[in-house]
């Protein structure tokens, strides 16, 4: 299986090269970025030693998809996915904050709640509330975007305050998080999805606001099943998640949870099988279309010659 697990790509004009866990992004010239996703997998802030073959392909096609049903809200920073691994878009200054927004108490904010807070990020949680109760609206609970180590929750008032954003672009950010989570949730629904939470990150270029990364993959989101939620939440049962969430059950129960001294269980060739199987199964999910694998005989070869071909018109 032909899996993407490193790009050591040279572009013309070629600036600077990051390497997140799953995403390389080139800089071309300070005016375009080439973002390949890998078929790299983390868990517990971990790389996983194997790629999981067309994990990017189902992401990338996801957020282009996703990006393309919500540009009439916000432009988006997506110029063009000259390969099923790879987007082409606009290089922008990234503001200094995730936008998070949560329709229902889940993860993080089940966690603080469970705690017994009821303000996350400056925002009041109601009282009686279980594990993944719908709140009354969204919640947006922004996060500050940490270089090294875990993203920080941080209050609207803090970011005003500590001139991280500007009042007018904050209120601007937070516009286009509720109007693009809004539409999120409606796109789900159709597909028999609840979308729970995500994060959206934006820029600016030329002073004008965009939509960057990648939006709505279970990557970045939270997805229940909405056929039973009602009588799950009911009876206290756990929701029906979409979400990477089987690559972490099977991790913990083969005793790895990101701690020291522990070792990443083996990836024989049937689980990294059954895991591209499951990112299949959540595209066709998400998207409600069959997945078309793309070409895998040289994957590689495949994603350069498309970059260089977009790039050289």
């Amino acid at each position: 299986m032909n899996a993407i697990t490193e790009t050591k790509f040279s572009f013309p004009k070629q600036k600077s090269f990051y390497k997140g866990k799953v995403r390389d992004v080139y800089n071309i010239d300070d005016n375009m970025l080439v973002m390949i996703v890998s078929d790299r997998i983390s868990a517990f802030d971990v790389v996983l030693p194997k790629g999981i073959p067309y994990k990017g392909q189902v992401l990338n096609q996801i957020a282009a998809k996703f990006l393309k049903a919500t540009e009439d809200i916000v432009p988006n920073w997506m110029i063009a996915v000259p390969d099923p691994m790879v987007t082409v878009g606009h290089f922008c200054e990234p503001f200094k904050v995730e936008m998070v927004i949560r329709g229902y108490l889940s993860g993080h904010a089940w966690r603080e709640y469970k705690s017994g807070k009821r303000m996350i990020c400056g925002v009041a949680m109601p009282d009686g509330l279980k594990e993944n109760d719908k709140f009354p609206e969204p919640l947006i609970t922004p996060t500050t975007k940490a270089s090294v180590g875990h993203d920080e929750d941080i209050s609207k008032e803090e970011i005003l305050k500590q001139g991280i954003v500007s009042k007018e672009d904050y209120e601007q950010l937070e516009k286009y998080t509720r109007a693009v989570f809004q539409r999120g949730t409606e796109i789900a629904a159709k597909m028999g999805l609840i979308l729970v939470d995500t994060k959206y990150e934006f820029g600016k270029k030329d002073g004008k606001i965009y939509l960057i990364d990648e939006i709505h993959t279970p990557d970045s989101s939270r997805y229940f099943y909405k056929e039973g939620y009602e009588a799950r939440q009911q009876k206290g049962e756990a929701q029906k998640q979409l979400s990477k969430e089987f690559v972490r059950e099977w991790l913990m129960e083969n005793g790895f949870q990101g701690k020291d001294g522990q070792q990443v269980p083996d990836m024989t060739p049937e689980v990294v099988s059954s895991v591209s199987e499951r990112y299949i199964e959540l595209y066709e999910n998400i998207v409600g279309e069959k997945f078309v694998k793309a070409d895998a005989s040289n994957v590689l070869e495949r994603v350069e010659k498309n970059i260089n071909n977009f790039l050289s018109k």
